[in-house]
């Protein structure tokens, strides 16, 4: 369903949907890991050995543009990005492998009207990270 959403999305604003485009698409929507450009073209380069780096970036470029991906910035993780859930959502960070989650119970339009009736500010977007150690790396 993601996926068809994204081509549609693309193709209302006049994207071709190439092959190769069409594999980072379904990578960015099938993935709950919020991989990186690197980790998206690694994935792909065996099934498409022409593929080039800056085709995966050039693909990140037009989603963003197009308000389809979320990207995640980190300073000592690199980017990453979310194609599964392209709007402001809390992420739970492992802090020794890097895996990131989605965490399903949290109401954030509630917390965003507090903030917004306690401070006056119009809140546009919001980022909600919580930073630990996944159940693999505690042990």
């Amino acid at each position: 369903m993601r996926l068809e959403q994204m081509i549609e999305r693309l193709k209302e604003s006049d994207c071709r949907i190439t092959p190769q485009r069409y594999a980072v698409l379904k990578v960015l929507a099938n993935s709950s890991e919020h991989p990186s450009v690197e980790s998206i073209h690694a994935k792909l380069v065996e099934h498409y050995p022409t593929m080039s780096l800056a085709t995966v970036y050039k693909t990140i470029t037009l989603l963003k543009r197009e308000g389809e991906i979320l990207e995640l910035e980190f300073s000592d993780l690199g980017n990453r990005y979310d194609g599964r859930k392209p709007y402001p959502h809390p992420h739970v960070i492992c802090t020794e492998c890097g895996k990131i989650i989605d965490p399903s119970h949290l109401d954030l339009e509630e917390i965003t009207s507090k903030m917004m009736e306690e401070t006056g500010f119009k809140i546009m977007t919001h980022r909600l990270d919580f930073y630990g150690l996944c159940p693999n790396c505690q042990g």
